[in-house]
């Protein structure tokens, strides 16, 4: 245990004790626990403890804010609670989640998904470049450059199956290899059999003429496999996992410990695989064909309709696998009638969520979710929109659904319009020459297609722009800070305002060594956009330098501040600068400090990056800096706990 131990076990006290405790994480702030009863938990005692910013309650989960010291507490709290490096707590694995049944799916893919999202993204972006340059003539498709290059971006997608088998076998509990290794037999080649290229003849077929008709090629222990070529899938292998962690929980009751260590996998994988091939791959399928029946009914009624039912139903249908249903009769109407047009609505979905993310990097200030949105929306626009979906939409709701809602609009388009696709063609922007009309000799076709990817695209973009926050992390924080601010007790606090307007810039960054280091205090720096500094807080100035270049101050709650205009303007000797203040003189949060000549200062060859440091910074708890990445005046810079 640490330093933090005692108040680990008051948390672990007042939150119900460990029997109350289902899972344990934590972010840059705050524990986050699932608990089996919320009301067990000592909302006002929890508060009041000394170290203990605030409590709140969100998606499920119980939050006790702690600052940024955060980590060495979750050390401390989880052997308390029976979780070793995070997790759950054996104790409660039986335990469900809180929540609806919506948001933990949603909870469980985007978990599955989050830690292989930068490399699907970046073989995304390969897969899309490769292609890109093949059709610019750089290389041909059949040189050994383009075959090296679409392995190496085309590897993720086809063996997806035992990326996703460890992932999900870290978030069921399954040991990890069991988990690959089901992964392993979903893609293994003898098992995408002969018979799916149409080089073999089935032995016969189940449920024949019905939505369900399924060739067999093979059986296991006499009971028919239904041919399906697993590769690429997401649900299947999801749903194994899950089944076959439940197995092993099973095994390892019931198989005496002696012999646990290979019969546990061993019966695991053997039940678990034989259910997958039998039972779990053929229902996808299964779903698919149904989905499929049902969509072509509707067509034959309405085309808008059945347009927008594909077009909002696709990404839906991507994450469960059962988009792979339209895959025969795409390829069958393509070889017998010479184009698809049931399938081909899915064609706004791209673009869609291509331009939902492109509001989402334009209007967030998160540089973390704007790294990601960069090669989301790359890879978007050549057709691979996975990782935006899980990676970005999926997890926020909102922008999935208007991705949705725009593709099934440029869906019942691309229904009324009867938009065709006449040869096997690439993704995205990669699919319009397999749109060209062979017969008609004219662009029509590909002209409509085109405008409505440009609509789904401003469609999806305009909507997010209007409905969706700038951040989703944002209402968050501002309900944290609004709990700071009520919140009386031990714990101190002082938010302190930004004195100016600008850019924010991490202390880190400043161009003077002395003051990135961190040697003169905590803070942050501003690029200011406006001459005036103002007050950050109610205080009393403690000095203002000769040069008027740098202010003291001290508040109320005594934190003491330097706000410092600009690097090495001292040379200046107070030239540009005009102080409204004295020494000893109080002012008040927005009172007027100092005001400059910003175009004479720049012109003169100084950077006007200027430091708001917090002096006394080893005298507080906690400091916490702004996540934006601009400020106006008046806007929380830095939050103090002493």
């Amino acid at each position: 245990m640490g330093k933090y131990e005692n108040l680990a076990r008051e948390i672990v006290g007042k939150v119900g004790g460990k029997e109350n405790v289902i899972s344990l994480t934590h972010c840059v702030t705050r524990l986050r626990f699932v608990l089996k009863d919320e009301k067990k938990a000592q909302d006002d005692a929890l508060k009041k403890m000394d170290g203990i910013v605030t409590v709140m309650k969100s998606g499920g989960q119980y939050q006790v804010v702690i600052g940024s010291h955060v980590p060495e507490v979750y050390a401390d709290v989880c052997p308390l609670v029976g979780i070793e490096g995070g997790g759950q707590n054996d104790a409660a694995q039986e335990e469900k989640p809180k929540g609806s049944l919506g948001d933990r799916f949603i909870d469980t893919v985007s978990g599955i998904f989050q830690p292989i999202l930068g490399v699907l993204s970046a073989c995304g972006m390969l897969k899309g470049l490769n292609s890109l340059f093949s059709f610019m003539g750089l290389y041909a498709e059949s040189s050994g450059t383009y075959l090296y290059l679409n392995a190496f971006s085309d590897a993720l997608f086809m063996f997806l199956p035992v990326l996703l088998a460890f992932t999900a076998s870290k978030k069921f509990k399954l040991k990890p290899f069991v988990g690959m290794t089901i992964g392993c037999a979903l893609c293994y080649p003898a098992i995408q059999l002969s018979a799916l290229s149409g080089a073999a003849e089935p032995l016969y077929t189940l449920f024949g003429g019905t939505a369900f008709e399924s060739p067999v090629y093979q059986t296991m222990f006499g009971i028919p496999v239904i041919a399906m070529d697993y590769t690429s899938t997401v649900i299947p292998v999801i749903l194994i996992v899950y089944f076959a962690s439940k197995v092993q929980k099973l095994m390892e009751k019931i198989i005496p410990e002696i012999v646990a260590f290979f019969f546990v996998p061993m019966f695991t994988l053997l039940i678990s695989l034989t259910a997958g091939f039998i039972v779990i791959g053929p229902v996808a399928t299964f779903g698919s064909n149904l989905i499929l029946q049902g969509i072509l009914l509707v067509r034959g009624l309405s085309p808008l309709v059945a347009g927008a039912l594909v077009g909002g139903l696709w990404q839906v249908l991507v994450m469960f696998g059962l988009h792979w249903g339209f895959i025969p009769v795409y390829v069958n109407n393509i070889m017998t009638v010479g184009y698809d047009n049931i399938m081909m609505p899915f064609f706004g979905a791209t673009w869609a969520t291509t331009g939902v993310v492109l509001a989402m990097m334009m209007k967030t200030k998160d540089k973390k979710l704007k790294s990601l949105c960069v090669p989301s929306a790359i890879s978007g626009f050549f057709g691979v929109t996975e990782p935006a979906i899980y990676g970005i939409t999926l997890p926020r709701k909102k922008p999935f659904i208007i991705s949705c809602i725009a593709a099934a609009i440029v869906g019942g388009f691309y229904g009324i319009i009867d938009l065709k696709e006449y040869i096997f063609g690439g993704l995205g922007i990669f699919e319009f020459p397999a749109m060209i009309d062979p017969a008609a000799g004219d662009l029509n076709n590909v002209t409509m297609a085109a405008v409505g990817a440009v609509a789904a695209t401003v469609l999806g973009f305009v909507l997010t722009f209007l409905f969706c926050k700038a951040d989703e992390e944002e209402g968050e924080q501002q309900e944290e800070k609004s709990a700071l601010e009520e919140k009386g007790g031990s714990v101190k606090k002082e938010v302190l305002a930004s004195p100016l307007s600008g850019k924010v810039i991490p202390l880190s960054e400043v161009t003077d060594a002395a003051f990135s280091s961190g040697v003169l205090g905590k803070g942050v720096a501003v690029l200011p956009e406006k001459g005036e500094v103002k007050a950050p807080a109610d205080g009393t100035i403690q000095a203002i330098f000769p040069t008027k270049h740098a202010i003291g101050m001290v508040t109320d709650h005594g934190v003491e501040l330097l706000i410092h205009i600009g690097m090495n303007t001292v040379q200046l000797e107070g030239e540009g600068f005009t102080s409204r203040i004295s020494e000893g003189m109080k002012v008040k949060k927005g009172d007027v400090l100092v005001t400059f000549d910003k175009k004479l200062i720049e012109g003169k060859g100084y950077s006007l990056e200027t430091p708001v440091l917090i002096t006394n910074a080893d005298d507080m708890v906690e400091i916490v800096e702004t996540e934006k990445t601009s400020v106006e005046f008046g806007d929380v810079l830095l939050m103090v706990i002493f």
